[in-house]
């Protein structure tokens, strides 16, 4: 059992790395990926440590399986949907994208201004703030975090799943290309190239593969999920989760990154996730148990020392 946990866990590390060399199915790779937490789960007995690693493995697969459909660029773009966001955001801005007006209305303050950079700033740390809020909980509340990071993880998954289905246009990719206010700027690309010069382009490379996985956003659903689950944890924390899910909100739809509707749509993802959990939580501690079942039989040899954390989910 060991010896198929660690080849299963292998092969969600590799085989990402690997699928475009190698030229594997899409489904291949998600089958990968998706086996990585389940064999760290069997692989090794429950600790923080353990815990942590098995939501950055979960993270893995989310970063891969969301740029899977980009693998066909033609069939992608085949399927995209453009307008249908830009009309929901005409009628939420009374005839104007909000995007316009806001950047309209500030335009005075010049071209890369303390604003535009702040607000760039503000939408990168997203790459960490959602992560680094679990971790908090983790270190500080561990006994929420098997239900936090349950909670985190379906937003990514649902969004992700979403994304390859529905595929929807960013508003600057729609002024771009002729569907949109052609006034739409990409203003965090603009500070982007002056502040990270040469680096600009490999890094958003490596993180913006899918050009169209805009709707719902998860930029604001998973700081908006941060906030709701620091808030749980304590009021401080609470605070410092809903200031940044604010900032963020309004930094995504004045730089040009998302609709309003986009916004909204991410918003009611962490309503559906939060009251599904109900629904989902028999299935989970279901496959938990046996998840734990198989746990002990993999490390019956090492089972007699069990560090003093609640087995609240695998």
């Amino acid at each position: 059992m060991r010896g198929v946990a660690a080849a299963a866990l292998a092969a969600a590390v590799a085989v990402p790395l690997l699928r475009k060399k190698l030229k594997l199915p899409a489904a291949v790779t998600t089958a990968a990926v998706v086996s990585g937490p389940p064999a760290l789960a069997v692989l090794r007995p429950r600790t923080r440590t353990r815990d942590a690693a098995l939501y950055v493995l979960q993270m893995w697969a989310f970063l891969h399986c969301k740029d899977l459909p980009a693998d066909d660029l033609d069939e992608l773009r085949a399927r995209v949907r453009i307008t249908y966001p830009a009309k929901a955001d005409l009628a939420i801005g009374a005839g104007e994208l909000p995007t316009v007006r806001l950047q309209q209305a500030l335009e005075g303050l010049g071209r890369n201004n303390p604003l535009d950079r702040t607000l760039s700033w503000v939408h990168w740390m997203w790459f960490f703030e959602p992560h680094g809020s679990l971790l908090w909980i983790l270190k500080k509340h561990p006994e929420r975090f098997p239900k936090s990071a349950r909670q985190m993880s379906g937003v990514y998954d649902l969004g992700c799943a979403v994304y390859a289905t529905v595929p929807t246009a960013p508003p600057w990719w729609a002024a771009e290309n002729g569907y949109a206010d052609p006034r739409v700027r990409r203003i965090m690309q603009e500070v982007g190239k002056e502040q990270w010069g040469p680096a600009w382009d490999h890094l958003y490379g490596f993180l913006g593969g899918n050009p169209w996985a805009a709707m719902p956003s998860l930029h604001f659903a998973a700081s908006l999920m941060a906030a709701i689950l620091l808030t749980e944890a304590g009021p401080v924390e609470g605070a410092l989760g809903w200031a940044y899910a604010g900032a963020l909100g309004f930094a995504l739809v004045y730089l040009g990154e998302h609709y309003v509707i986009d916004l909204v749509a991410g918003a009611a993802l962490v309503v559906l996730v939060r009251k599904g959990e109900q629904l989902a939580e028999p299935l989970a501690d279901a496959v938990s148990a046996s998840l734990q079942r198989l746990e002990e039989i993999a490390n019956a040899d090492t089972i007699g020392h069990r560090p003093g954390l609640p087995r609240l989910g695998a």
